[in-house]
């Protein structure tokens, strides 16, 4: 596995489980391709918003914002954008609405005010639809997607089939053709202003909600079918060879695990993978270590105090970092079983954190082999 096999992507979604470092990977695999010459949108909807930190930005916004990667040469462009679901939503009601009035209702909307901003999936499906706007954006030959920790990285790709079934589903018609699911009652009778019914319910349920709720369904109709067909040319996309998942762990026991989930779900729904990262690799070591006897006679010639404890203590310290970079270089093994025998690429574990573009550069080296 490499990234040559990435540069002909326009999607490149990075997941992993939390603390893998995979903001990091997402900033450095976007770098090492901009270095080949694409230009790369990098977008986040990890709400921890480590990208930026990564990046050496002191904050990045909804809009992408271009990232200096030194001297350009034959070199591409690097730009970074944080989703905001809110803005994303906003810009959607405005560009689709069927008219400036309908999208003015809906934005002054208290249902829709939360519905934007509070609603379990709103930011797993906004992220959808940023993701569309940026696939039609040709400033960007590529977008590099870094999502949250695993379990919500699977709610994002779930978020299309979830909105296209909420769109189609039954629950949703009958709010949208309330008079026919009323029965006799009839939704006429609920929107007269003097209905004794309609000041109860405003009563029980709090003032204004049931007027809100039917003016933002029809405020909103005219709409739904897009949503749908948005989400569907999204998920078609991400099961077409134009896009490519990169999994990204640790060498740690549970990171390893959750790796494994991923790929395996991702191999049973048919999404492509592109290539494994495993990040913070310790290396073996190049040569044997130095005996006890040999050690101390250079310890004493160098005038150490006690040569035989340093030499004992300087030993045990070699031993243990030989046995933690083992069971590095076994978990890639396991994560390559897993991959099909395909082996993961390696990111050594730096002595500093990679961030800036110069700590970045050290990544995207390692990401290109």
């Amino acid at each position: 596995m490499n990234i040559s096999g990435l540069e002909g992507c326009r999607v490149i979604v990075c997941c992993g489980s939390g603390g893998v470092g995979k903001t990091t990977i997402s900033a450095a695999l976007g770098l090492a391709l901009a270095r080949n010459g694409s230009k790369v949108a990098v977008v986040t909807i990890d709400p921890a918003r480590r990208l930026a930190s990564a990046l050496g930005l002191s904050a990045l916004g909804d809009e992408p914002r271009q990232v200096d990667i030194g001297p350009t040469g034959s070199w591409g462009e690097l730009w970074a954008l944080q989703l905001d679901a809110k803005a994303t939503f906003d810009r959607l009601v405005q560009r689709h609405a069927p008219s400036a009035d309908a999208a003015e209702r809906i934005l002054d909307n208290r249902i829709y005010a939360h519905l934007s901003g509070a609603v379990a999936g709103s930011q797993e499906y906004m992220a959808v639809e940023r993701l569309n706007e940026l696939t039609h954006d040709l400033r960007f030959d590529q977008i590099v997607l870094d999502t949250p920790p695993a379990q919500n990285a699977l709610d994002f790709l779930d978020a299309p089939t979830r909105i296209t079934h909420f769109i189609e589903g039954k629950s949703l018609r009958m709010l949208l053709s309330p008079g026919a699911a009323a029965g006799h009652l009839g939704w006429k009778v609920l929107h007269a202003g003097s209905s004794t019914v309609f000041s109860i319910l405003e009563r029980v349920t709090g003032a204004q909600l049931l007027r809100d709720l039917g003016e933002f369904l029809a405020a909103f109709d005219g709409m739904y079918s897009g949503f749908s067909e948005r989400a569907e040319a999204v998920r078609t996309l991400l099961h077409s060879p134009r896009a490519a998942f990169v999994v990204v762990s640790s060498a740690d026991d549970e990171p390893v695990r959750e790796a494994g989930a991923l790929v395996e779900r991702l191999t049973h729904d048919r999404f492509p993978i592109g290539a494994a990262v495993m990040n913070r690799i310790r290396p073996l070591p190049a040569t044997e270590p130095p005996t006890r006897e040999g050690l101390m006679a250079v310890l004493a010639d160098a005038g150490a105090r006690d040569p035989a404890d340093l030499a004992d203590r300087t030993l045990a310290q070699l031993e243990h970092d030989r046995a933690r970079a083992l069971r590095d270089h076994e978990s890639c093994a396991r994560l390559a079983r897993l991959l099909g025998g395909r082996q993961p690429l390696q990111v050594p574990d730096f002595p500093d954190e990679p961030v800036e573009i110069s700590g970045l550069g050290h990544v995207a080296d390692a990401l290109s082999g």
